[in-house]
Order: C-alpha cells, then sequence, then structure tokens
C-alpha cells in the first residue's frame, strides 16, 4: 500500500481517491512506545529547544516509521511546519504542500485541491466527491458520539476526544472504522448517564497530555466539547467539498474559531474552558483574544517535554474545577 503522512487534517477524500491511505502523524507519535526516541531523534538532528515537541515528534516519527510521503500544511497550522518539511526533503521525503487560503477564499481553496489532486494523481474530480459522500457516512456516526458526549452524558471526555481526532486519517481503513464507531454507539446507550456536575470545554490543538481526561474526571469534571478535534469531524452538513473545507475553523484564525466556539459553549452549556497550547507555539498570542471573547471562566495550560501532566498544572486544574463548582452551587441559591 502506498502511504501519506499528513501533518494535521486536510482535504482527506483526495488521498483516498488517489488509491493512497493517510497516515496522521499527530496520532501515530503520539500513540506510538518510541514517542520519546522520536523526539530525541529531532533534538540530536539539530531541531531547536524551543520547537514544539509536537513538531520534532513528527520529524522524528516519519523518519523512524520510514514513511516516504507526506502532505505538509505550510499556511492554516504550525508555523514551523514549513522548516520542518524542508529538513524532511534533505533525508529524501517527497513533501506535498497544501495551503489554507488566510484570506478564507473558495476559489483559492479549491485551486489548492485541485494542485494537490493531480500531484497524487487522482483521475477525476467526481472520484474526490465519491468519497466524500462515503468518508460523511462514517463522520455523521463521529457526530453521534459527540451527542452522546454532551445531550446524553454517556461518553467520556477521552472517548469523544480519541474517535474525533481519528477523522482525520479514518485510521487509515474507513470500513473497519465504521464497524468500531457503530460498536461503540451500540454499547454506549446503554449506559447509565455520569453525574459529573462541572462541564468544560477542551480548546487547542489535540493534547500531549494522555491523562488530562481522566484527571479531570477525578475531580468531578468533564470534557463535553473538544473543540479542534470535532472540527477534524467536519461538523456540519454540506454537499460542496470545498464548502466543507471552508467551514472547517482551524486554519483560519482565532475569530473564526470563537464564532463557533461560542455557539457551542452556549448550546452545550459549558461551565468553563481550559486552553491547550504548547510551549514556544504562536497560539499562545491568540491567547489574548480568546480570553478576552470567550465569555466563561477560563485557563491557559501549556504543553512542553512531557506526556503526563505534571504536579503544578495539575493543581491548576483542580483549583479551576472547584471554583466553577462553587459558582454552579451559588448559582443555585
Amino acid at each position: 500500500m502506498r502511504y501519506i503522512g499528513i501533518t494535521t487534517t486536510i482535504p482527506v477524500e483526495i488521498i483516498f481517491a488517489a488509491g493512497a491511505v493517510p497516515v496522521d502523524l499527530n496520532n501515530l507519535f503520539i500513540s506510538n512506545k518510541n514517542r520519546e526516541n522520536f523526539v530525541k531523534r529531532a533534538d540530536l538532528d539539530g531541531f531547536p529547544r524551543n520547537v514544539c515537541t509536537w513538531i520534532r515528534g513528527i520529524y522524528g516519527t516519519v523518519l523512524g516509521e520510514g514513511i516516504k510521503e507526506i502532505i505538509a500544511v505550510i499556511q492554516g497550522d504550525c508555523s514551523n511546519t514549513h522548516a520542518m518539511a524542508e529538513t524532511l526533503i534533505d533525508h529524501g521525503v517527497k513533501v506535498y504542500p497544501f495551503s489554507f487560503p488566510y484570506n478564507y477564499d473558495s476559489k483559492a481553496l479549491r485551486s489548492e485541491m485541485e494542485r494537490l489532486a493531480e500531484k497524487l494523481r487522482v483521475s477525476s474530480w467526481d472520484e474526490i466527491i465519491n468519497w466524500k459522500k462515503r468518508l460523511d457516512r462514517i463522520r455523521q456516526l463521529a457526530h453521534e458520539i459527540d451527542g452522546l458526549s454532551w445531550q446524553e452524558n454517556k461518553v467520556k471526555g477521552l472517548e469523544n476526544h480519541t474517535f474525533l481526532v481519528s477523522t482525520s486519517d479514518f485510521e487509515g481503513n474507513p470500513d473497519k472504522f465504521e464497524k468500531k464507531l457503530m460498536q461503540f454507539i451500540n454499547d454506549a446507550e446503554k449506559r447509565e448517564p455520569f453525574e459529573n456536575q462541572v462541564r468544560l470545554c477542551y480548546m487547542g490543538v489535540p493534547p500531549l497530555y494522555g491523562d488530562i481526561y481522566d484527571v479531570l474526571e477525578g475531580y468531578g469534571a468533564r470534557v463535553v466539547l473538544n473543540e479542534v478535534q470535532r472540527q477534524f469531524s467536519m461538523p456540519f452538513e454540506t454537499d460542496d467539498i470545498v464548502e466543507q473545507y471552508l467551514r472547517y475553523t482551524y486554519p483560519y484564525g482565532a475569530f473564526r474559531r470563537l464564532e463557533d466556539l461560542k455557539l457551542e459553549i452556549t448550546k452545550r452549556n459549558i461551565h468553563g474552558v481550559i486552553h491547550y497550547a504548547e510551549q514556544f507555539c504562536f497560539r499562545q498570542i491568540e491567547d489574548i483574544i480568546f480570553r478576552r471573547e470567550i465569555g466563561v471562566p477560563y485557563i491557559l495550560i501549556e504543553g512542553g517535554e512531557v506526556f503526563s501532566l505534571d504536579a503544578r498544572t495539575k493543581m491548576r486544574l483542580q483549583a479551576f474545577v472547584e471554583m466553577l463548582r462553587s459558582k454552579i452551587v451559588n448559582s443555585r441559591t
């Protein structure tokens, strides 16, 4: 099989239409038992220490797993992806650049998609649309799981995260992934609702901290909105694939994300927001906007060199949850 790595969610229909298998490099990295060694590989090859662990990990994963082709999003994601891709080219990896237009222009996005389809030797645009129809049916199952999370209170934050984040590449096998989703929905519907008082939004890129959801639930809170992971699942209905990837908020800046976040925070009765950002990441500058505009209690936490929460961050999260719980109790009296 022809495997093509992706640095973030892109029009994955194009890869499937090319007869290839997409591999989300973030998911491959974070779930790999050698993930620390992948980061060390980047360090030993000269990556600066102020480059985030995600970028260093992706670099090490591509080389460590022998991935020969990748699609690198050089506009609309991490500002360091461009340079990381150049270092991979130097190692013989074939890189296809892809850009989400900053000015939110449909013609520019269509042109990018057509250019990528041509590079991957897709036979026709109709084949891409056929894959959209196929994948949208699977996405709908992921949306059902999301609904079971915030409407029925039967899905944990980590479960919600895992299934939504996997819609970036459908775990490389749409048929198998579809059956996995259907089985989970069948099992989850039989659960008794959880009784967590505090309802949280997790915003920002998926966390390095694999234990954050369990830790929060240990404090009596539950994430019922995973912002970026939900966006990976294309949570809106449209027959137009270009419009689909225009409505996908993550690549288009803080204000597009805010518009969606405010609607979901209100709809899901969110009590507080946890914003996750990597050390040295430009998105920490955007935090200035989010903090001012979000409209509910808010905390920023940083990811760094480790894959589980440190004691200081746990204490901050516990205090945040306790503050929210007090506000809930006071609002009822």
